[in-house]
């Protein structure tokens, strides 16, 4: 008996096998019933089936293999989605996801090979057979990993955005408690400590929300108006030294320097690179800007041991650091600065792009002067 006959043939003692598996990885308390266990092993058993009896070329076998069959993929998507999704909601982990496939595909072919089917014939439906397990199992998991990951950015979206309140709040009271004359100068140093610390948590409370808000597929909002890059490099150099009153920055200004940019996104953008060569670098910091030709280049460079090649590539993803800092002031970030800074580069039509050696670091971002 072919194994797709098999499979058909044999449907209600596959499925019962598959459930039996399947309640036992539930988790305690998981409203997860038989029967929905139960259809979802027949929908995933009855389209591999389905599959099995279509003809296949040698060329849409190797295409299969390397993932590339959009026709294939998008005939189980719905089995596999729904299959992702219920699980999911119903606590199990991805290591769960996985383990049930694999018990079923040891539990077909063990029952099917019990009747000793034709050798040569039954190696190539094992191979048809593992390829349709296999198509709706990557298809599953990276259902599931992409819920999940949509899960944990709406949580810390939310989380982001319901801090503000709270925070804006403290830096309110703040500013209140400094222009109060009666406040002791032991007070007022307190309440300066209070006000850095709120302001970095801001800081760090917006980082989060541009990341949550692109990872969840919006765009970076940003407010093109007149601007100058000169004047906006000098406005971050200086909030950089305030922080940071041993930091030694150099402007180097040339060119035709105004623009139309979003003012407030580039200033981020620009201590977060300042920010960054003062934690990671040594010596003096360089910030060339430059204006030419319709473009405008700004450079921020500086000295230190150079960022390790194998970090290079992942410089500008999220939540990742080359190396701890080697300078005091206030408390690293989350690991979002350069992500940031990639962000508003492509909002405002640039790039950002690092080179590092021996001889120090350079990064540099490239932008039109009137982004579109």
């Amino acid at each position: 008996m072919g194994l797709a006959d098999f499979i058909e043939g044999d449907l209600p003692g596959l499925i019962d096998d598959w459930a039996e598996y399947a309640l036992a990885l539930s988790q305690e308390g998981s409203q997860l019933s038989e029967i929905q266990l139960r259809d979802s092993a027949a929908e995933i058993l009855t389209s591999i089936a389905a599959d099995m009896r279509d003809a296949q070329s040698p060329m849409q076998q190797q295409s299969k293999s390397r993932g590339d069959n959009r026709e294939l993929e998008n005939s189980f998507d719905r089995v596999a989605h729904r299959h992702a999704e219920e699980r999911l909601s119903h606590g199990f982990g991805i290591n769960d996801v996985v383990a049930e496939f694999r018990a079923l595909r040891a539990t077909v072919l063990r029952r099917w090979l019990r009747g000793s089917p034709d050798s040569a014939a039954a190696f190539q439906e094992m191979i048809r057979f593992n390829e349709a397990i296999d198509q709706v199992l990557a298809e599953s998991v990276r259902h599931y990993a992409y819920r999940t990951a949509r899960i944990h950015d709406l949580f810390a979206g939310v989380l982001a955005h319901d801090l503000r309140s709270p925070l804006g709040a403290i830096l309110n009271s703040g500013e209140v408690l400094l222009h109060d004359e009666s406040l002791s100068p032991a007070g007022v140093r307190a309440v300066a400590f209070v006000q850095r610390g709120a302001m970095r948590m801001k800081q760090m409370i917006d980082d989060l929300l541009i990341f949550t808000r692109t990872r969840l597929g919006d765009a970076m909002p940003v407010s093109f108006t007149p601007q100058e890059m000169g004047r906006i490099c000098g406005d971050a150099a200086d909030e950089v030294r305030a922080s940071y009153p041993d930091a030694h920055i150099d402007l180097r200004l040339a060119g035709e320097l105004q623009g139309r940019w979003d003012g407030s996104r580039l200033g981020q953008l620009m201590v977060n690179l300042l920010t960054n060569a003062v934690r990671y670098g040594s010596g003096p910091i360089l910030v060339e800007a430059k204006g030419q030709d319709g473009q405008i280049s700004v450079v921020v460079s500086n000295q230190g041991d150079p960022i390790p090649q194998h970090a290079l590539p992942t410089l500008f993803d999220p939540l990742t650091r080359a190396s701890s800092p080697n300078r005091s002031g206030t408390a690293a970030g989350i690991g979002l600065g350069l992500y940031i800074c990639r962000c508003i580069a492509n909002a405002h039509q640039g790039t950002i792009s690092v080179e590092s050696s021996e001889r120090g670091t350079r990064f540099t971002v490239h932008m039109p002067r009137s982004p579109v």
